[in-house]
């Protein structure tokens, strides 16, 4: 960071060309920066002046990589703007680096713990909830309307169940349910229904004639013939059409929940290590300042988890696309390397299908926020992945087992990513430099901001603010420690603003899967 008396900017790289500017009302025309630099135009917080004349055709640099080609000379102490770059083409994927800079481990973190609820599979719960699981859109508002009636006459005589909970989606019927996308989506969602914050005992709501049968969605490959399917008790799964009018629907939902109540009532938060913690990482309105204060902060807190023994997922095909020949040589193996090529060269080909590209991701709010492109966005977005080797690969919607750094395929979209990650994670941690009140009703989401602007104006949704990094007040290191006890402590019980308020995204499973 440079810094005269009145001018603050961010250069992150001493190979960078362009650095953004920190005052939060930005820099007048005629500003004088650091070094001599005159500002030749107004340039708004977060976006980038030019520290030196960049020539036509010559990269722009940030991050030390290059991020875009200027498309006319850009004299010094300019606005750097998108109109003026030409994106860079994605690194091609068969000339990476396969495992050639595989990071040493850091020494282990011990001793540290949190309160967790143990269950019978094994897994471990951050939160206590009663789900009522669905295989069909169908059924969700006869669900939502149940809930209501559960969390208002049922749970308070529960007083150890966190929250009552409708799994509802937009999934189920009115698909090619034999499609090979379709593994995706009944992926996705078998493995939300067996969530550890809802026990891993699913509770399932069927209409009954919907193609994703209760022990389709149950079975353990999406394959799986019928000799292979579970069988399912009356316990387990509700059939609507087997109920003779609303009234009944309800009482034997309600039925079926006051017993499932009366257990998960039994629990008791008990000592969990670090270990058994799955982190899901995601970024949502994103901006400028994500990839030097909150993303970086997230990584240094992600390595720490690692070396307490975590599971540590990013994800975000797009968002990691531009930046994929930084992570393959981290891989622990070759073969994780490959994996990571597969999951990147699907997505290429799934976009093509639909006639689009990488640079369909950045949104209106990204650019104001002073992100130029995807290049740029994704060099600040694989901040979150910290430093460690990446330990393994997981495919859209699977299940993650490994411990330590895994990339976890997803699209980029919050509510998809989100859902996929839900797969596989018992926390979330969600980075915004716009802001977001995003929010997911199976785990607790906590929300980092970029900036301190931002975790002023929304006090009462921001966990964390990492904007400090910017201003000099905290190092990326001490913010990285914060969130880091914070992730402990709401896995233990804390809560977070997005449920104080109670905001929960409807789940949206990821299907590449033909609709009929």
């Amino acid at each position: 960071m440079v810094a005269d008396a009145q001018i603050v900017y961010i250069r992150v790289h001493p190979r960078d060309n362009v650095a953004i500017i920190v005052d939060p009302e930005g820099v007048a025309a005629g500003a004088c920066l650091p070094a001599g630099l005159a500002a030749r135009e107004r340039i708004p917080q977060s976006h980038k002046v030019a520290l030196e004349e960049i020539e036509t055709g010559r990269p722009v640099v940030r991050y030390g990589h290059t991020i875009g080609l200027a498309r006319r000379s850009i004299p010094a102490g300019s606005w750097v703007r998108e109109d003026l770059l030409e994106m860079p083409a994605a690194p091609p994927l068969e000339r990476l680096e396969l495992a050639t800079a595989v990071p040493a481990p850091l020494p282990p973190l011990e001793g540290y713990t949190f309160e967790g609820f143990r269950n019978a599979d094994g897994s471990v719960g951050t939160r206590n909830i009663l789900g009522l699981a669905t295989t069909v859109q169908c059924v969700a508002p006869s669900v939502d309307y149940a809930v209501r009636r559960i969390k208002s006459e049922l749970l308070p005589r529960f007083p150890n169940v966190d929250d009552v909970v409708s799994v509802t989606h937009t999934y189920g019927c009115g698909v090619a349910i034999e499609a090979p996308g379709a593994a995706i989506p009944i992926r996705t969602l078998r493995h939300i229904t067996r969530h550890a914050n809802l026990s891993a005992d699913p509770l399932v709501v069927s209409l009954g004639c919907e193609k994703l049968q209760p022990a389709r969605l149950l079975a353990e490959e999406p394959g799986a013939s019928p000799a292979q399917l579970p069988i399912l008790g009356d316990e387990s799964v509700i059939r609507l059409q087997d109920q003779r009018g609303f009234a009944e629907i309800v009482a034997a939902i309600m039925e079926a929940a006051e017993k499932r109540l009366a257990r998960l009532d039994a629990r008791r938060r008990l000592p969990c290590p670090a270990s058994a913690l799955v982190v899901g990482l995601q970024c949502g309105g994103s901006d400028a300042f994500s990839g030097v204060t909150c993303n970086p902060a997230v990584g240094y807190a992600a390595d720490l988890m690692v070396r307490a023994g975590a599971t540590v997922l990013f994800s975000e095909v797009t968002e990691v696309r531009d930046a994929i020949h930084l992570l393959t040589p981290r891989a622990a193996t070759p073969e994780v390397a490959r994996d990571l090529i597969r999951e990147m060269r699907w997505y290429d080909e799934y976009l093509a299908r639909g006639e689009a590209d990488r640079s369909a991701n950045t949104t209106p709010g990204n650019k104001r926020g002073g992100l130029a492109n995807i290049v740029e966005k994704a060099l600040g977005s694989v901040a979150k992945a910290g430093s460690s080797a990446i330990a393994a690969v997981a495919s859209h919607g699977q299940k993650v087992t490994a411990k330590g750094l895994v990339f976890a395929a997803t699209p980029a979209s919050d509510f998809i990513c989100g859902t996929q990650q839900l797969a596989s994670m018992n926390l979330h941690v969600f980075t915004t430099g716009e802001g977001s009140p995003y929010g997911l009703s199976l785990v607790p989401v906590l929300k980092v901001s970029s900036r301190t602007a931002l975790a002023e104006k929304w006090h009462d949704l921001i966990d964390l603010d990492a904007g400090r990094i910017a201003t000099g007040r905290a190092t990326i290191q001490e913010v990285g420690w914060d969130l880091f006890r914070l992730i402990l402590e709401v896995a233990g019980g804390r809560r977070t603003w997005a449920e104080h308020w109670g905001l929960g995204n409807a789940l949206a499973p990821f299907n590449p899967g033909p609709v009929t």
